[in-house]
């Protein structure tokens, strides 16, 4: 009936409730929604979680496949003793040989010819990457490749063919006839250190490496254009990526001298920019640019079997992520220009065996790598009458009469049976020795402040030969050759410019 007004009825539903089942009323002022409802966005909200969660592990799978996939492994020694057990790469001090092979195989061809592809090829680049346990000190020790050292005897751990050992063999063909692995002990018998791992790369992997991070900046002092590697830049700061930044690290005729201890500079020039522009950018902390640069490191990269899974590798990374630059050392091993061939290298004694010792006993040489000091004792006496000794005096100073005065000073240390040559000039200083006079040879050498690469035996002397060089025309003693290397050389800090070779 029209304008009559009804009391609701409590017990009626209401059709707009009717309409929509699940809908009923709230109860004590809650906003929830009903039990039904509820249980209906749970399962909705269970299966998208689920969903995600198989999603995540599909990405993270696929990329530990394919990284997993990527990785080449070599056996970390070829036969050399080891008296250390492993070590914790989490926690403990870490030393990783770093390799540069320049073979000519592969992706690499286009760098070479055909009988350049063969073998395992020469350690273009060669740097201990030393990480003290606390992760506060980075030592690069590089080694020029044009040094001459001895390598021990190996065995190629592909083949089962045994290598002899050689004696004053450049140190870049030893992993070119036995292997990385012959590399790996012959810096060991070098050093006195044992190396726990290796990561080797070829060229193909700076290309790319230099391209995913968008260039790296580098500085020459003037401008520069070597035929020979392809580089070309002005003077200045430049960016440098792909075939630009393999020129700059190939390159031995533009810097310096134009020899391997300029290209040495240049690449840790190079390497401390990297670290630099890793650091500044935070790209070790984002992930897909993590996973873009392991991509293109494994693809070009073979380690030893210790760091053959993912995991192993990012424990190294993230040792290193957090790492200051100012605390990245790097280091050429001190050298002078060997005595057998004045185009190549030998260590310069004894900066090189103090650097060796201090390093067998700490990362740190943020204090000139002293080691800890050792009780001094007298020299033995020699076991042989110094006054029986057969030894000449060869004058290859120009300066004449200068072989008597040499020989007044050995014959006041007891070396009174002497004899005087007149020799052609010689630039530096050399004691040589006929087979069974090694003792002293080494006790003349010892004498006169001369280094053991400056001691060689030899055929057609009778006893001892003193051959004074040029380095030897006044004084008591020659003047050594000044060596190249420091403790440290430059930091990742430092942002240097490169001295080009004025006649490159």
């Amino acid at each position: 009936m029209q304008g009559r007004h009804e009391s609701p009825d409590p017990h009626r539903s209401d059709p707009a409730l009717a309409a929509y089942p699940g809908q009923g009323r709230l109860v004590d002022g809650s906003l929830d929604a009903p039990p039904r409802k509820r249980r209906r966005w749970l399962r909705l909200g269970v299966l998208v979680t689920a969903a995600v969660l198989l999603a995540v592990l599909c990405f993270g799978g696929y990329w530990l496949w394919r990284l997993q996939s990527n990785i080449s492994t070599s056996a970390l020694g070829a036969g050399g003793t080891r008296t250390e057990g492993p070590v914790d790469d989490r926690k403990d001090r870490l030393q990783i040989l770093v390799l540069g092979s320049d073979t000519r195989s592969g992706k690499n061809s286009q760098y070479g010819t055909a009988d350049q592809s063969s073998g395992y090829g020469q350690s273009d680049v060669m740097m201990l990457v030393d990480i003290s346990a606390d992760n506060k000190n980075v030592n690069v020790i590089s080694f020029p490749r044009d040094l001459m050292v001895d390598v021990p005897e190996c065995k190629d751990q592909a083949t089962n063919q045994q290598h002899a050992a050689r004696t004053d063999a450049m140190i870049n063909s030893a992993m070119a006839e036995a292997g990385i692995g012959c590399a790996v002990d012959t810096v060991n018998k070098l050093t006195g250190l044992e190396i726990d791992h290796f990561m080797m790369a070829d060229f193909n992997a700076v290309k790319e490496l230099s391209t995913k991070v968008g260039g790296v900046d580098v500085c020459v002092n003037s401008a520069v254009d070597d035929p020979d590697s392809g580089l070309r830049l002005p003077k200045g700061t430049s960016q440098v990526q792909g075939e630009q930044a393999l020129a700059f690290l190939r390159t031995r005729h533009a810097f310096a001298d134009g020899g391997d201890l300029g290209r040495i500079q240049a690449q840790q020039a190079f390497l401390g920019s990297l670290v630099r522009k890793l650091k500044s950018e935070g790209t070790l902390t984002n992930p897909q640019k993590v996973l873009d640069i392991a991509d293109t490191m494994t693809s070009n990269l073979t380690v030893d079997t210790g760091l053959s899974s993912v995991p192993a590798l990012l424990t190294i990374a993230d040792r290193l992520k957090n790492i200051d630059p100012a605390k990245v050392n790097f280091i050429t091993v001190p050298t002078v220009p060997a005595p057998s061939d004045p185009n190549r290298l030998a260590l310069a004694e004894p900066a090189a065996s103090q650097l060796f010792s201090a390093l067998q006993h700490s990362a740190d040489l943020s204090q000139g790598g002293t080691p800890p000091a050792e009780a001094s004792s007298p020299p033995a006496k020699p076991s042989f009458d110094k006054a029986l000794q057969p030894v000449s005096v060869a004058n290859g100073t120009s300066v004449t009469g200068r072989s008597n005065a040499i020989a007044e000073t050995l014959a006041a240390a007891g070396y009174t049976k002497t004899t005087r040559l007149q020799a052609q000039p010689q630039a530096q200083t050399m004691v040589y020795y006929q087979a069974g006079f090694e003792d002293v040879a080494a006790d003349i050498a010892a004498m006169f402040g001369l280094p053991a690469t400056s001691v060689q035996e030899v055929t057609g002397i009778e006893g001892v030969q003193l051959y004074a060089g040029e380095d030897f025309a006044s004084g008591d003693k020659p003047v050594q050759a000044p060596a190249q290397g420091s403790i440290p050389s430059q930091t990742a800090n430092d942002q240097t410019c490169q001295a080009t070779n004025p006649a490159g």
